[in-house]
């Protein structure tokens, strides 16, 4: 059964380290996607820096840094989502340490399209 792999961080920094872990791993494509958190848009809106219903949340987005990174990555092998999880955390430390980030997997039942890929 193929896994969905997700990890989000706030350490936006190292976002590009885990990309090129997970690629050298085997990963055979990781898609990047900028985060903000829920919380963070709230506090701006009501900080006085947005005033209420004067932007739309796309436009308090377009006008703020993202809060933190999601990486996704879409394999059919177990044993390479134990060498991912491994590769985050020699970069990022012990997922399970706050303010690392949350590293998750998601059984798919059907996936179509994935390519092998070899490690380089």
């Amino acid at each position: 059964m193929a896994k969905l792999v997700i990890m989000i961080t706030a350490q936006i920094e190292m976002v590009r380290r885990i990309g090129d872990a997970w690629h050298h791993a085997g990963a055979p494509g990781i898609t990047v996607i900028e985060g903000y958190g829920l919380q963070r848009l709230a506090n701006l809106s009501t900080a006085g820096e947005v005033l209420p219903g004067a932007l739309s949340m796309l436009e308090i987005v377009r006008e703020n840094e993202p809060t933190s990174m999601v990486l996704l990555t879409l394999v059919d092998d177990a044993i390479l989502v134990d060498s991912l999880q491994k590769e985050t955390e020699s970069i990022l430390g012990d997922m399970r340490a706050p303010n690392n980030g949350i590293f998750f997997v998601i059984d798919v039942e059907r996936a179509i399209g994935i390519q092998r890929h070899a490690a380089p």
